[in-house]
């Protein structure tokens, strides 16, 4: 037992370098379009932030609804695509999950679970002006490994008639991923591994502790959440692929860049078709991993899938 706390405190936590790719993608959007950031309550009492994306042009009565990467929120340059998706008449909202931008305690959660019920709170509140729209899923990232965690949840299984995986991180185990993303995170594995030996034990305790840092810039703590807490990590993420993709029931699209510089793109289709051989997997030339948001090619591309394909369609 003393080993194992000592492993909690005796590493400390190390944030990566800035990741210039990242850091970069914010050239060339367009912000003026930016909506304003809105609030919803939680069960909990929390307020959460996100922001509403009308629908322009000619409306197709359905809905979305935008999970950010790590570290990010609805405010940063997945704007882009958020925006590119409203464009096309689908009409779109962007949350920031709880522990990023406007909600709750930056990095933290209150439990692993959390997010699940903050997401069924949120689709609540958007039923209260859009009763009977279709709603798509969409998460990049992180936030794309989350959503297949969502989809692959059965009370979650009825919000949605579809989801689509950008760039998704499918989980710690996956073959899709490159050794820590690329450079973009670094994780506190004796941290880790002491809290995952407490929980074995029956011991609940110190989840709290950071145990994973992003390459993000210097002094940006004001826009990005550059830690995540024990049970922050394991809840926005997936159950492990292996486990998530045989319960998804509804149809299911993964977007990867060709060029990502964070995941193996040429690997979804084998991975993810192995076990789920109806999951679609598109891979677009020439763009990297942040380019999956910002790219005006992979832009249009996802925002024109989220308006044209049905619920019927894998």
């Amino acid at each position: 037992m003393a080993l194992i706390f000592t492993a909690l405190i005796a590493t400390p936590l190390e944030r990566p370098a800035e990741m210039r790719s990242v850091s970069e993608s914010a050239r060339g959007i367009d912000w003026s379009n930016l909506p304003p950031l809105e609030r919803f309550q939680a069960r909990d009492g929390t307020w959460l932030g996100f922001r509403h994306y009308a629908p322009k042009g000619t409306a197709t009565d359905r809905g979305a609804i935008f999970i950010h990467g790590s570290s990010g929120s609805s405010g940063t340059v997945n704007h882009a695509l958020t925006a590119a998706i409203a464009a096309h008449g689908v009409e779109t909202w962007a949350l920031d999950a709880r522990g990023h931008g406007a909600s709750g305690t930056r990095g933290d959660i209150g439990y692993v679970g959390q997010l699940e019920d903050d997401l069924v709170d949120f689709v609540a509140h958007v039923r209260k002006s859009a009763p009977d729209l279709p709603l798509t899923l969409v998460g990049h990232s992180a936030g794309g490994g989350f959503s297949l965690r969502v989809a692959a949840t059965p009370i979650m299984q009825d919000l949605f008639v579809r989801t689509v995986l950008v760039a998704p991180y499918l989980g710690y185990d996956a073959p899709t991923n490159k050794p820590h993303s690329g450079g973009w995170a670094n994780a506190d594995i004796p941290r880790f591994l002491g809290l995952a030996a407490l929980r074995k034990l029956g011991i609940d305790c110190c989840a709290q502790l950071p145990v994973l840092a992003f390459a993000v810039p210097a002094n940006s703590e004001r826009i990005l959440t550059p830690t995540y807490s024990d049970r922050l990590m394991r809840n926005f993420a997936t159950h492990g692929y292996r486990l998530d993709l045989p319960a998804v029931t509804h149809p299911m699209t993964i977007f990867g860049g060709a060029e990502d510089e964070m995941m193996i793109s040429d690997k979804y289709a084998e991975t993810v078709q192995a076990i789920k051989p109806s999951v679609d997997v598109k891979v677009i030339e020439g763009v990297n991993h942040m380019g999956m948001v910002t790219n005006p090619k992979a832009v249009n591309a996802i925002a024109e899938d989220v308006a044209t394909r049905g619920s019927g369609q894998s």
